[in-house]
């Protein structure tokens, strides 16, 4: 059983993509199997591996963040805006994507210090006060009328690669050097692990709490920009429910719910089985009401993997 456990927690994540693209392979391979399909899998799974990536670190903590799909809306509308305003689109991004973000973020992380409540409650509330908002700024309409150079080079190709895609792989390759080269990946794992023995070792929990907030945030606003230039608009209900798809790429791949475990090649591969099922249940006209049941489900399932394998470790 000890040796099951291994290669589970080194191998099962990529192993359930395999078996989940092989089965819809056999169901529709006339149509899930060719390369458009596949490369829009790809596409359609860039923004849940973004979300992914940055819930990755909050959940690493032994915490959550519920407002990643209204920072991604939040952001999202306010780079339009910018854009709309006669903001160089390079400047839009790095103010209403990057800073936006990662003010969004510490404010989620302060509030977690300040309070001393759980980031669950602290995020839910800020779900709803980020989606305001983006309501608010929007007055509930789309903001259209954003020039060609933005969606085309945020959300058009490059070659027979969609951009989405290369942006989500450069943001998980910051990410694996953070985790797996830097003291400050080392520290983040040692505070998921046990925040106790953290403290005493000398980590400063809370510097490190508002970090990982703020990585999530900047994380979310990379993935409101992606959305906002592959929509062509920025639409201030965007974004809504996909907390949900953040949370089950990390779950899914791996990350432990109870904190100090997980990769990020394994976020990679949990936003693919999101993108794959829901393609997937697309092709085969299953419902999208059903692709909710299938997540939640699948929720469940790895986190109850999860704390069974943990225990017997």
């Amino acid at each position: 059983m000890q040796k099951f456990n291994i290669i589970w927690s080194k191998y099962g994540t990529f192993g359930i993509l395999i078996l989940i693209i092989a089965a819809l392979g056999i169901l529709s391979p006339q149509y899930f199997l060719t390369v458009s399909n596949l490369t829009q899998v790809l596409l359609q799974s860039s923004i849940n591996i973004l979300l992914g990536l940055g819930e990755f670190f909050t959940i690493l903590i032994a915490g959550i963040d519920l407002s990643v799909g209204s920072m991604m809306a939040l952001t999202g509308m306010i780079t339009a805006k910018l854009i709309v305003a006669g903001v160089p689109w390079p400047l839009a991004i790095l103010i209403g994507g990057i800073v936006v973000g990662a003010l969004l973020g510490g404010f989620n992380g302060f509030l977690v210090n300040k309070t001393g409540l759980h980031p669950f409650i602290i995020t839910l509330g800020t779900l709803s006060i980020f989606r305001g908002l983006t309501l608010i700024i929007s007055d509930a309409r789309p903001v259209f009328g954003l020039p060609q150079s933005f969606k085309s080079s945020i959300a058009g190709w490059l070659g027979p690669i969609p951009i989405p895609v290369i942006i989500a792989i450069i943001v998980a390759i910051v990410f694996l050097f953070v985790t797996n080269k830097t003291k400050l990946g080392r520290n983040i794992y040692a505070l998921g692990g046990n925040s106790q023995a953290a403290w005493f070792s000398g980590i400063n929990i809370k510097r490190h709490t508002i970090i990982v907030f703020i990585i999530s945030g900047i994380a979310a606003g990379i993935a409101g920009v992606v959305m906002t230039a592959r929509l062509g608009a920025a639409e201030p209900l965007s974004g809504t429910g996909y907390e949900t798809f953040a949370i089950a790429a990390a779950i899914i791949g791996g990350t432990s719910f109870f904190g100090g475990k997980g990769k990020i090649i394994g976020v990679i591969m949990g936003g693919l089985i999101i993108g794959v099922i829901n393609n997937g249940l697309n092709i085969l006209s299953v419902p999208t009401y059903y692709q909710q049941i299938v997540m939640g489900s699948l929720i469940i399932f790895a986190v109850s993997l999860d704390r069974l394998f943990g225990v017997k470790r």
